[in-house]
């Protein structure tokens, strides 16, 4: 009987090992973890002519985001090609991530870098490397204007040479959701060398979304990019006009 009894207490206790953590888990009281997950989406677009004119543009680009009520983390990718009669007139590839801690609830600062190769502009590559500050002029549920600024590097391979030299980055932010799922956004970058002003780049996008489904999209936005000192024999001025479709996962 005593061996019996023993048994049968040391069962209960093995069984009652098993069932404290989930016992605990939901315990009343309990705060369950909250959790902040990384919302990624993928996009492509194909614009194609035939007839009097021959032309082709293929873009494509891949983000993901995570935003805590003291971090915020965005990375992407984003390339494209075109042709004109057989004549590439656009080849790009672009990669950029951008971390931002927060201060307060407005205030944060930033580390973001750059990657860009452009082949009709003949740069090889451009990478600009920038810390700052940011404050957010204007953060609700659906609506935020941001401002940046911050000293930076820049390492370029332009026209066959290659350069580094230290940059001033100003940036502007715009984005607004409305409550059938759209959204409009807006940004400006003006990065001019330190100690030439009259050499400078500027960047520029604006755009509009609209849902589908809650995971499909359709999209439409243009992006300029000058550039005044630009390589020899090429523009100084880069503006595509852009539409296709976006997937979130």
């Amino acid at each position: 009987m005593k061996k019996l009894i023993a048994t049968i207490l040391a069962a209960v206790g093995v069984l009652t090992a098993f069932a404290e953590p989930s016992t605990n888990a939901s315990a009343p009281g309990a705060v369950a973890e909250i959790k902040y997950p990384w919302k990624s989406s993928v996009s492509a677009g194909l614009t194609l002519t035939k007839g009097n004119s021959d032309t082709l543009l293929f873009t494509a680009s891949l983000q993901t985001q995570k935003k805590t009520p003291h971090d915020e983390y965005k990375f992407g990718v984003e390339g494209s090609y075109g042709e004109n009669n057989s004549v590439e007139n656009n080849k790009t590839a672009h990669a950029f991530g951008q971390y931002n801690h927060l201060f307060t609830e407005r205030l944060f600062g930033y580390l973001r870098a750059d990657a860009l190769h452009d082949g009709i502009a003949d740069l090889d590559y451009r990478i600009a490397l920038s810390p700052g500050l940011g404050y957010y002029l204007l953060k609700t549920t659906n609506t935020t204007l941001a401002l940046e600024a911050g000293p930076g590097v820049v390492f370029e391979r332009l026209g066959g040479l290659d350069d580094t030299y230290a940059i001033l980055r100003l940036a502007e932010r715009f984005e607004h959701k409305f409550h059938s799922g759209a959204r409009v956004w807006q940004s400006v970058e003006f990065l001019p060398e330190v100690d030439k002003w009259d050499k400078f780049t500027l960047n520029a996008e604006i755009g509009i979304e609209a849902p589908v489904t809650k995971q499909l999209s359709v999209q439409a936005f243009m992006q300029d990019s000058y550039v005044n000192q630009p390589a020899a024999g090429r523009n100084d001025n880069d503006l595509k006009l852009i539409s296709g479709i976006k997937y979130k996962f």
